[in-house]
């Protein structure tokens, strides 16, 4: 149709042969081909040229409309391609949300302000489930296994670890480390719902050799922290989770054994390589680094360590047992 449509434009066989890189023999074949094919005459002979039939001419028409649909089709690919359209589709746990989806998207939004994106919470039953079949493009999760689920490739953002959250004042404040074996005969406050989370705590708390007595369960991380200012009990919270801290509690590092949860960026291994996605991982990264600065649990101020709750502790040279 197009060698048709080049014959009409230009007038004649010769004519639409030079202008496409063909010889008249094979335009003349072409157009020959397509009128038996449709079964009609699409040109007539006047003089030295020729004239498209009434066939001819709805069929060029199709023709140039088709050229405008593949070039409109190659520059909308070409942008999608290049980020300045699409969208995707990105999954995520509500801690992740606020200290690296947030400042990732507004990294992300400076360098693609035409990619839309989908934002949305993960189904805790099933976090991966909405990247498995497609309908996620994305997904930050948290994973005690580093080996990623079949189809899947699973890219380290994060090493978030587990604080130790203590009433002001408790008699265990003053400590820069505590062993997590010395605070088993503590009441303990629930931060989080059973799941993956509670898991990893109370896996901790197995290998220190207790089980955690919950006094009061509390409904986020915020709330649970409340429950501690109160003196309800003591917590163990992520990193990630004392991004508001109340100001009623003491942080403390725990070790023996420290629980870490590692956060990761879920995609199809057939999406893995796509421009925009790879820019939208290297974004998340780039927000887990900025947390991992920012995540430092006291400052020094003279002779004397300042927490976050304002209470001054001596600086100690560590010990060796502290490693």
């Amino acid at each position: 149709m197009q060698v048709l449509r080049a014959v009409v434009d230009h007038g004649s066989v010769s004519a639409a042969a030079g202008a496409l890189g063909y010889t008249p023999s094979a335009v003349s074949q072409q157009v020959a081909t397509l009128e038996r094919e449709t079964g009609t005459a699409l040109l007539e002979r006047i003089g030295r040229g020729v004239r498209p039939t009434a066939a001819g001419l709805l069929l060029a028409g199709h023709a140039a409309a088709i050229d405008r649909q593949v070039a409109e089709a190659g520059a909308a690919l070409a942008d999608l391609r290049a980020g300045r359209s699409g969208s995707l589709t990105v999954r995520y746990f509500a801690t992740a949300g606020a200290a690296l989806v947030a400042p990732a998207v507004a990294l992300f939004r400076r360098e693609y302000p035409g990619v839309r994106l989908d934002l949305g919470l993960t189904d805790p039953a099933d976090p991966l489930g909405e990247v498995q079949d497609g309908r996620a493009d994305l997904a930050v999760v948290f994973r005690s296994e580093e080996t990623a689920p079949t189809g899947l490739r699973l890219v380290h953002l994060h090493d978030d670890p587990y604080r130790a959250v203590l009433p002001r004042g408790h008699r265990l404040a003053a400590r820069r480390v505590l062993e997590l074996t010395e605070l088993a005969d503590e009441p303990w406050v629930g931060a989080e719902p059973p799941g993956p989370c509670r898991s990893l705590v109370h896996e901790a708390c197995d290998a220190a050799g207790f089980r955690p007595a919950i006094a009061v369960d509390g409904a986020d991380y915020l709330t649970a922290q409340g429950f501690v200012a109160a003196g309800l009990g003591v917590s163990l919270l992520p990193e990630l989770g004392l991004a508001q801290r109340h100001p009623g509690v003491t942080v403390r590092r725990v070790r023996g054994p420290e629980p870490v949860r590692t956060l990761h960026a879920a995609v199809r291994e057939g999406a893995w390589g796509q421009p925009v996605l790879a820019a939208l991982v290297a974004a998340l990264r780039s927000a887990a680094g900025a947390a991992e600065a920012a995540e430092t649990p006291s400052v020094l101020l003279g002779r004397g360590v300042v927490d976050s709750s304002g209470m001054r502790s001596p600086v100690r040279p560590p010990s060796r047992a502290a490693g």
